[in-house]
């Protein structure tokens, strides 16, 4: 080993210390101080939409901005809005929110919310409107601190307006997290949002708001509530008993439901169990963060504008294969809850779990592997999946660039 290696490998072994004493103060932080996870009030069951006006009314908006795409703008937000109104509630309706929410969408809200003199937000759609609400909160609560200054951990520190959000799709969980992200397209990446005061007051959980979703919807949703369960799990700090047993049942109700949403968009009973399981996941998540399938994946959505829940989908049986037996036991107590597989050592039952993934996302006809990443993005892809992850999140295993490649090489030739 030349003088060039070992001082490399002095320094990788110097910061991967650092990472894991930061970890060990934060884990400590924490759990003496859970005001920095509050948690939203939850309204949950079929038909419980008609609650929104109390629920608005509760958290003091007399204006609300609501904040949604295109299509669900269309479909679900008329009858919505019609009950605000009704009940004495005006309403101003954002129906412009795309896939992976830009910051001139972020800012297109802010400017409208402050125009037309709402008091509060109501957020309906999947997570790209309630990401963008989110944000939006924040830049009216600090019009001086730009998004990309807001990345990170606690840099926003100061209350925002009340945010109410309605899922209509079983997958990010946004409504019940501290987190939020958003796109910048003239960089090409994603910057993620972590701070307990962007957290909703409320979330109200309606699955029949979720019938009818296309197959393929369901499937990357479905997986994105998977992978912050699993990732979740995984992490080796910051969980407690609560996030585990949130993991648990996300990860059981989650592979005893998907097929049969996907197979069928009117099945209400499945449906339900999938939204639950989301919420479930994100209750877990927003307190324990996630890992490198999160980080590569905001790192592509950013250069390919990928959709989040299928990038998912395919980093993470690669991501929990690569992790080793450091997350066989973990792996192997998720296969026997979900009867992937009882019997055989923990190495045995990890890999069938794995498998089970692998197996639940071709019946769903998802990819194995990306071949559009392109070998000179690596650079930028690790080095902004390790700044995410390295300092945030209490990853099972530490990468390094050269790793990570390794990992960025398996997703290209797996496909």
């Amino acid at each position: 080993m030349n003088k060039t290696e070992m001082l490399g490998l002095a320094e990788g072994y110097v910061k991967n210390s650092g990472y894991r004493i930061h970890t060990a103060v934060m884990d400590a932080g924490v759990k003496m101080v859970p005001q920095m996870f509050p948690f939203p009030e939850i309204e949950i069951g079929s038909g419980c939409r008609t609650k929104i006006p109390q629920l608005l009314k509760k958290y003091g908006i007399s204006k609300v901005m609501i904040v949604t795409g295109p299509t669900v703008g269309k479909t679900i937000v008329p009858s919505i809005a019609d009950n605000i109104t009704a009940s004495g509630i005006s309403c101003v309706i954002f129906d412009r929110t795309e896939a992976n929410p830009s910051i001139q969408t972020v800012e297109e809200i802010k400017d409208m919310y402050i125009t037309a003199g709402c008091n509060g937000f109501l957020a309906v759609g999947g997570g790209s409107p309630m990401d963008a609400a989110k944000v939006a909160a924040a830049r009216i609560a600090k019009p001086r601190q730009e998004i990309g200054e807001m990345a990170g951990m606690m840099k926003i520190l100061r209350p925002v307006p009340p945010i109410i959000c309605v899922p209509t799709t079983a997958g990010t969980g946004s409504e019940v997290t501290i987190g939020a992200v958003i796109s910048d397209h003239e960089k090409n990446h994603k910057y993620a949002i972590t701070d307990p005061f962007i957290t909703p007051k409320a979330a109200v959980i309606d699955a029949e708001l979720t019938l009818g979703l296309p197959p393929f919807v369901t499937a990357t949703t479905g997986i994105d509530a998977l992978t912050h369960a699993v990732e979740s799990y995984i992490t080796r700090a910051y969980n407690t008993d609560f996030t585990n047993r949130c993991c648990e049942e996300a990860v059981v109700k989650i592979f005893r439901n998907i097929d049969r949403a996907y197979q069928s968009g009117s099945d209400l009973k499945a449906r339900e169990q999938m939204i639950e399981a989301s919420y479930k996941a994100g209750l877990a998540f927003t307190r324990t963060g996630v890992g490198y399938v999160h980080g590569i994946a905001h790192a592509m959505g950013g250069l390919y504008n990928t959709a989040h829940g299928l990038a998912n989908s395919v980093i993470l049986p690669i991501v929990l294969e690569d992790y080793g037996d450091c997350v066989h036991e973990k792996l192997a107590h998720l296969a026997e809850i979900t009867g992937v597989c009882t019997e055989g050592g923990n190495a045995a039952k990890a890999k069938a779990f794995i498998a089970a993934i692998r197996a639940m996302n071709a019946r769903m006809g998802l990819p194995t592997g990306f071949d559009f990443i392109k070998s000179e993005d690596y650079n930028i892809i690790c080095k902004w999946a390790l700044a995410e992850v390295n300092v945030n999140y209490p990853v099972p295993v530490l990468y390094d660039e050269r790793r990570l490649r390794h990992l960025l090489n398996r997703i290209v030739t797996e496909a």
